[in-house]
C-alpha cells in the first residue's frame, strides 16, 4: 500500500472516531484501526494515534489559522483531512511540502473547493509559522 492510499484509510478512520465522539458512541481507536486495514500498517496505526493523541493541539492550530471559520463547522472529512496535515506537518519528519501537498490532495477528492483552499490556507499558515 502506498502512502496516498494509506492517507485515504487514516481519513476515514478519524472520519468515523469524529462521528463516534459526536454522538457519544465508545469505542477502541485500535479497533477502529484494525477494521479499516488487511494487513498491519504502522504509519497508518501511529498517523491515528498521533492525530488522536493531539488532537486537541491540531484543532486549536486549524481554529488560530481559519479566518472566521470554527473547525467545528467543517465536515467530518475535512476536519481528518485538515488534522491528519497538521499532524503531519507539525509532529512527523514527512517533508513539509509533501505533509500539505497529500492534504491538498485528499481535499481535491473529498472537499469541495472552497474547503480546499482553506485547508491549503491553515496549512500554508501553521507551515510559514513553523519556519519562522
Amino acid at each position: 500500500m502506498n502512502r496516498n492510499e494509506a492517507r485515504r484509510i487514516i481519513m476515514i478512520i478519524l472520519y468515523q472516531a469524529f462521528m463516534y465522539d459526536k454522538n457519544n458512541i465508545s469505542y477502541d481507536i485500535d479497533e477502529l484501526i484494525k477494521d479499516n486495514l488487511e494487513i498491519d500498517n504502522d504509519f497508518i496505526k501511529d498517523s491515528v494515534h498521533g492525530v488522536m493523541d493531539n488532537k486537541e493541539e491540531l484543532e486549536k492550530k486549524a481554529n488560530d489559522n481559519l479566518n472566521d471559520w470554527k473547525l467545528s463547522r467543517l465536515g467530518f472529512t475535512d476536519q481528518a483531512i485538515l488534522l491528519l496535515g497538521l499532524y503531519e506537518l507539525l509532529y512527523t519528519d514527512t517533508p513539509d511540502v509533501v505533509a500539505i501537498n497529500e492534504a491538498v490532495e485528499l481535499a481535491k477528492k473529498y472537499s469541495d473547493d472552497k474547503v480546499k483552499n482553506m485547508i491549503n490556507g491553515v496549512l500554508d499558515k501553521a507551515y510559514h509559522e513553523k519556519i519562522n
